[in-house]
């Protein structure tokens, strides 16, 4: 049986989900995620699973917070004055917004709460401190060279 391995380039389709079952992302009705194992293209517990899996294997993984977006750090939540936001953006818990950084770096923030005065914003990724579950079908292995 042909196993994928680092450098080989796979497609698989995946129900991605968590713990409680909501879903956040899929790709089952649709092409393939296709990646090259080993290259960082994915998050590193769902890599580390699907290395070594066979093709036409499917398999639930459950990726814990630590290897997927990591842990949710409270540092990244910050609270800024209304007027930092444009009158023209129309706010709403969840719109996602992108800053910079004090350096000029591009950054993706969610709005968690907001008021006449001020607006906190959370920089983490959405799916930070959750533990992820996909259901994963491995539907291609093109050999690495």
């Amino acid at each position: 049986m042909t196993r994928a391995q680092t450098g080989d380039t796979v497609r698989i389709h995946y129900l991605g989900t968590l713990t409680d079952g909501t879903q956040f992302d899929t790709s089952i009705g649709g092409e393939p995620l296709e990646f090259r194992l080993g290259a960082g293209q994915i998050i590193p517990g769902l890599e580390k699973q699907i290395d070594g899996m066979t093709l036409g294997a499917r398999q639930r993984l459950t990726i814990g917070a630590d290897e997927a977006y990591g842990d949710h750090d409270p540092r990244k939540v910050q609270q800024v004055p209304r007027g930092a936001i444009p009158d023209t953006i129309p706010l709403e818990r969840g719109l996602q917004l992108q800053a910079q950084t004090s350096e000029g770096i591009p950054l993706n923030v969610i709005v968690v709460d907001f008021s006449d005065q001020s607006v906190t914003l959370d920089g983490n990724h959405p799916l930070a401190g959750q533990d992820l579950v996909f259901d994963v079908e491995l539907v291609d292995i093109v050999k690495a060279a």
